[in-house]
């Protein structure tokens, strides 16, 4: 009797899934922003990094314990881990160092060419298509950028330059999460990436310290640390546990869906930011930073639109076991070879393959064992 294929999940409740991630990541982002511009004014840049890594450590490590396989402290895949945990580390303390200088609208729509470079890179490295709808889409949203960052303005300021470069590093460690894919899971990835950029970012903050002489504007740079009172260490704590999770949830994004695909859908983090700043800081966006907000969204929607549009129209339910696969994995790459391995359905020869291989099962079966937040 034929062995039926394993079940997955259809493609386009990836996709889904991914996007919702996207979304709840970017209003729990725009909120642990917020917290991080409020309070520079009491703590330094490497002191909430730090915090936020302390409170990462203390949440998931008795976690992965608790829940065990396919969640694990120990991953060979810690070079990748560790690359990622770097680039974040560098990155965000670039983002947040400019944070006192810079409107929060204003700073963030310079940050959003994340995802054109996310797009970009995917393209590049990782082989994914980008079609012409795709490509315009995304051209649109670097043009909504532009024009909300308004570079000719006399309001522009040289220092703008430093959410620019973590929009690189940015892109970059999500192509990381993607190549990592699900042979870990998002337990794991936030673990390594939040709790090892709360390390890497000592010698970085001691080496800004010694390179140069930090005056008042830069306060927040400074090497200097404080034991906080009760309540600043529950608002820590809180910023902690806050950043913890959009870092999840935006991991968990890219992991399982097309990263040029999903990455216009971090733009809703925008509208967000603006209308918090309003409130909370009295920050009114110019005409031109509207106007870029309002092309970046459409653009992004309509490409969601017509992506999962042509995922529903292009689906094929066999064999279903190829859309399980670890992506970059040896079973991934004989599966989709196998016309000139083998005449056996794919679904076999994923069956035969993972018999012989040491991928866990996680890797070769549902997404629900390795998403511990659903």
């Amino acid at each position: 009797m034929a062995i039926p294929p394993p079940a997955s999940p259809p493609m386009q409740s990836r996709v889904v899934a991914g996007i919702i991630c996207v979304e709840m990541g970017a209003v729990i982002f725009a909120i642990q922003d917020g917290m991080m511009k409020a309070l520079l004014g009491e703590f330094t840049v490497w002191m909430l990094i730090t915090a936020r890594a302390i409170v990462t450590l203390l949440i998931l490590v008795p976690t992965i314990l608790w829940l065990g396989k396919p969640h694990r402290l120990y991953t060979p895949h810690w070079p990748l881990h560790l690359l990622r945990a770097l680039l974040f580390s560098f990155g965000f303390s670039l983002y947040y160092t400019a944070f006192p200088f810079m409107g929060l609208a204003e700073l963030t729509t310079i940050f959003f060419s994340a995802p054109l470079i996310t797009a970009v890179l995917a393209a590049l490295f990782l082989g994914e298509t980008i079609g012409i709808r795709r490509l315009a889409c995304l051209l649109v949203g670097f043009a909504g950028v532009v024009i909300a960052m308004n570079p000719t303005s006399d309001a522009f300021q040289p220092i703008a330059v430093l959410p620019l470069i973590c929009a690189i590093t940015y892109s970059f460690s999500q192509l990381i999460a993607r190549k990592i894919g699900e042979r870990d899971t998002s337990l794991t990835l936030g673990l390594y990436t939040i709790a090892l950029s709360g390390v890497l970012i000592m010698p970085l903050g001691l080496a800004v310290n010694g390179m140069f002489d930090l005056g008042s504007e830069f306060s927040h740079l400074r090497w200097e640390w404080q034991v906080p009172d009760l309540t600043g260490g529950a608002t820590l704590m809180l910023l902690g546990a806050i950043g913890m999770t959009g870092y999840m949830l935006l991991s968990r994004a890219y992991q399982i869906a097309n990263a040029s695909l999903i990455a216009p859908f971090d733009y809703s983090y925008l509208p967000i930011a603006a209308i918090m700043a309003y409130f909370v800081w009295n920050e009114i966006p110019s005409w031109h930073t509207i106007l870029g907000m309002v092309l970046i969204i459409g653009s992004g929607l309509y490409l969601g639109y017509r992506e999962i549009r042509q995922v529903r129209l292009n689906s094929d339910p066999a064999p279903t076991a190829v859309v399980a696969f670890v992506p970059g994995s040896p079973v991934d790459a004989l599966v989709h070879s196998s016309d000139s391995l083998t005449e056996e359905p794919a679904y076999a020869v994923h069956h035969k393959i993972a018999r012989e291989t040491s991928y866990p099962q996680s890797a070769r079966g549902s997404l629900d064992s390795v998403w511990p937040l659903a």
